[in-house]
């Protein structure tokens, strides 16, 4: 029986799955990881070397002024209830500087590469909120889209904060002269009908921040996007979001 038909010898080869999450500092990256890991607790953060690292790295890299960008996106962010998952944080990238640009691009290229399957990036998460701060893209983003070459690491767009753009098409159906109640009823089927042409993998989330907040859908796709059967098998069995996707997937095989 080979590692990859043995559940014990499969996570022994196979210890971590890791994830580059991308996106603005409202873009609500945090809480989209916290739901993933089932946890409210904040993650532990390791430097290159494995070393533990004071938590107020992670929220320096917040501020705004000349802190702002000095996160380190080799550090990885472990969520102690599942160490299974390892993340790692492009803070900095949003302010759209042609340093910051290129780091990222410089990791995502080297990560791909890596002769060990546990050190390379296995999906991108790339976060853009909808709220009113951020309805039109950024510099940071529309380089990233057109510039970055991910090679085979899938990227899955999340447009999060996404109710935000309800009012707008609320405001619009009225002014069409739509019933207030047929507008209610509409504007948010409409808002989701705009993006139609957006990116092939993409997830439209509202209210993340609370706690039935379903990560389901995410789940799921990363999933399906995973065209490696062994990168697979480690996404599902680490995550801990849906046994019926575990179950699937084992019926599948």
């Amino acid at each position: 029986m080979n590692s990859h038909s043995n559940p014990s010898k499969f996570r022994q080869k196979f210890k971590r799955f890791r994830i580059l999450i991308i996106g603005r500092a409202n873009a609500g990256k945090t809480t989209i990881l916290q739901r993933v890991c089932k946890t409210r607790e904040t993650p532990v953060i390791y430097n290159s070397k494995g070393e533990k690292i004071d938590p107020t790295v992670l929220m320096a890299s917040r501020e705004v002024g000349p802190q702002r960008g000095l996160h380190d996106i080799e550090n990885e962010m472990v969520f102690q209830n599942n160490p299974g998952f390892v993340f790692h944080d492009s803070r900095g990238f949003e302010a759209g500087g042609q340093p910051e640009f290129d780091k990222v691009k410089a990791f995502i290229a080297r990560r791909s590469k890596e002769k060990h399957l546990n050190d390379r990036i296995h999906v991108i998460w790339y976060c853009i909120p909808m709220d009113e701060d951020g309805r039109s893209f950024t510099e940071a983003e529309v380089k990233f889209f057109s510039q970055c070459d991910t090679g085979s690491i899938a990227v899955i767009v999340l447009f999060t904060k996404f109710d935000a753009l309800y009012d707008d098409e609320f405001a619009e159906l009225i002014c069409k002269g739509v019933s207030r109640k047929d507008a209610q009823a509409l504007a948010a089927q409409h808002a989701k009908e705009a993006f139609a042409d957006g990116p092939q993998l993409k997830l439209l989330y509202n209210h993340m921040d609370k706690d039935n907040a379903d990560c389901r859908p995410l789940i799921e796709l990363t999933a399906e996007t995973l065209d490696n059967d062994t990168l697979k098998r480690m996404f599902v069995s680490t995550q801990r979001t849906t046994l019926e996707l575990c179950m699937r997937y084992a019926v599948e095989r």
